[in-house]
């Protein structure tokens, strides 16, 4: 058995840009926050936008569900999502986990259905192979840290800093292939390990 997931995989170059970011964000809420607040940076090396976590799955499933993923999306484009805004859930005032990702507006393109779409069709594919159906709709965002203690004073701390004003210029994600991701729990965090990628039609 492995742990594993579907995801699309960063450019070094993107990744590059949202560890300026976190420096940056890490530098501007340190001076605010009080030192209840913890927060847990990820490194820009394991950040992905998961398109499907498979949990434990068995070994023998791995090649079947490459070739079932490759027939599913087939026909899905290959797009990109402009990453331009810095967002928290739950809220901004009281928030666990701190990301960016596209704009709102952006929701409403035809990148954004065609997303929808590639996401539907991925969960399609592992529908018909036994995985458990996630009732959620994507969301396309890049988790940058996640706040383990002091939500609020985290909240207060980000409003004090203007970052939320501060435009973005990480470029943009490129969705060109879906990539099945093997996960080993260390005691230093989680290592990822490719184990194949599927190619989305080009643009």
């Amino acid at each position: 058995m492995i742990r594993a997931f579907l995801a699309v995989e960063l450019s070094q170059d993107v990744r590059s840009r949202i560890a300026l970011v976190q420096q940056s964000l890490n530098a501007s809420l340190t001076r605010e926050l009080p030192r209840a607040v913890r927060l847990s940076w990820v490194q820009p090396a394991s950040i992905h936008l998961t398109m499907k976590f498979l949990g434990d799955m068995d070994e023998q499933v791995i090649e079947p569900l490459r070739e079932a993923l490759a027939s599913a999306i087939q026909d899905d484009r290959a797009l990109s999502i402009p990453l331009e805004r810095l967002g928290a859930f739950p809220s901004l005032q009281a928030p666990r986990v701190l990301w960016v990702g596209p704009s709102e507006p952006w929701q409403q393109c035809d990148e954004a259905k065609g997303l929808a779409a590639l996401y539907q069709s991925v969960e399609t594919c592992c529908d018909a192979l036994g995985f458990a159906p996630e009732n959620r709709p994507l969301s396309p965002h890049l988790t940058l840290t996640r706040i383990k203690a002091g939500w609020r004073e985290c909240g207060q701390a980000l409003a004090k800093s203007g970052a939320l004003d501060r435009p973005l210029s990480l470029g943009a994600l490129a969705v060109e292939s879906v990539v099945l991701m093997k996960s080993d729990l260390k005691p230093t965090g989680s290592v990822y390990t490719k184990l194949w990628d599927v190619r989305l039609r080009e643009s």
